[in-house]
């Protein structure tokens, strides 16, 4: 009798610690973030850092080692979707990022290739989702409706980046609401000055393609040359002619 009564308090402490493992163990599979986590966009600024040089190009077999973290900080902003509280400012660069996060994505999931055109058959901004708040959106609505409609700042054209040698940097650095007006300048003034986008003189533009095809957020065709006035560092006459140069879809790649 006693070494069944021992028996069966043996196997009533292993039920109990068995119970015990059960309900303690963490769920590993469990990646999404937990609902309340704060919206921040310091893995970003971090991932960019590390790998994104000064002049914007990137180096995706090294940022590929990393894409769980980029999956991390997307997981962040879907479950902070922008609120009517928020300021312009934060709002801005919420979607920039977003944008941007998204973007470099896509291109990890399918590299190595060649140019974003390689992806989707060249409609990557149009059939690929993000979603935020219950909706879904596109690249292009992102850009199209959240930025430029909303806010009428035609300095998001030289925010998002959509991965191709000729299209505006990329920042390495995260957008913030404290620091997008600054930035914006920055960006604006970095990509209109440099030679490799745009070539400026005294009576003559022969610039970026994005000023031929978002015209209208430039104020429309007859005001490239004063838009190109507010920025350059070269004199440019009033009646300067502008042509458009060439589009690069090859990849922003280091």
């Amino acid at each position: 009798m006693k070494n069944q009564l021992i028996a069966l308090v043996l196997l009533a402490c292993t039920i109990i610690a068995c119970q015990k493992d059960t309900t303690t163990t963490p769920n590993n599979n469990n990646t999404n973030p937990p609902a309340n986590t704060a919206l921040n966009h310091d893995i970003f600024d971090r991932l960019l850092q590390r790998h994104v040089d000064a002049v914007g190009d990137v180096h995706y077999a090294n940022f590929k080692t990393e894409i769980d973290s980029l999956e991390q900080y997307l997981d962040i902003l879907k479950a902070n979707a922008p609120e009517t509280t928020w300021s312009a400012n934060k709002e801005m660069a919420y979607w920039i990022n977003l944008y941007n996060a998204f973007t470099i994505h896509e291109i990890l999931k399918a590299y190595p290739v060649q140019s974003i055109m390689d992806l989707y058959n060249g409609a990557i901004w149009t059939t690929q989702t993000v979603t935020i708040g219950g909706t879904d959106y596109t690249l292009n609505q992102i850009e199209q409706d959240q930025l430029l409609t909303k806010f009428s700042e035609p300095r998001v054209h030289f925010a998002v980046n959509c991965a191709a040698a000729s299209c505006p940097p990329l920042m390495n650095r995260a957008w913030t609401e404290q620091n997008i007006q600054q930035e914006y300048d920055n960006q604006a003034r970095a990509f209109i000055n440099n030679a490799a986008y745009n070539t400026v003189t005294l009576n003559a533009l022969d610039v970026s393609k994005i000023f031929d095809w978002y015209a209208a957020d430039f104020g429309g065709a007859n005001q490239i040359v004063s838009y190109f006035q507010q920025y350059s560092t070269t004199t440019i006459d009033n009646n300067a002619t502008v042509q458009y140069k060439n589009y690069d879809w090859g990849l922003n790649e280091q």
